[in-house]
């Protein structure tokens, strides 16, 4: 069973940054691979980065390349997601979630092959 915990959201301009933070739980965090996901009301949770294994592959929406930054360090078992330069259209719910399953040094960015997700947290982006 793992375990992931979020934090750092919150409110903020336009234009302002943020970290969200993922701690896991469990010694075998970095074989997982993982990513961040956010949703709004009536649409589908959609994964805007996600990161390899080894943290050598990364993904992102296009909507937030350039802006959105995911790390890893895996001996604090913690994902981020550095967010800059924020826009009212990225308030959301924002989600980590983690694939322990997969082997290679890939990642999805598929809601269904995530196994373990966090609780999320609010990200709010006034204008």
């Amino acid at each position: 069973q793992v375990q992931l915990v979020e934090s750092g959201g919150g409110l903020v301009q336009t234009g302002g940054s943020l970290r969200l933070s993922c701690a896991a739980s469990g010694p075998t965090f970095s074989v997982y691979a993982m990513g961040w996901f956010r949703q709004v009301p009536g649409k589908d949770r959609e994964c805007v980065a996600a990161i390899s294994r080894s943290g050598g592959r990364t993904y992102y929406v296009d909507s937030v390349k350039g802006r959105f930054t995911i790390s890893r360090d895996d001996a604090k078992n913690t994902v981020y997601l550095q967010m800059n330069s924020l826009n009212p259209e990225d308030t959301a719910v924002y989600y980590c979630a983690a694939d322990v399953r997969r082997r290679s040094g890939s990642y999805s960015t598929e809601f269904g092959e995530y196994d373990y997700w966090g609780q999320g947290t609010q990200v709010t982006v006034s204008s």
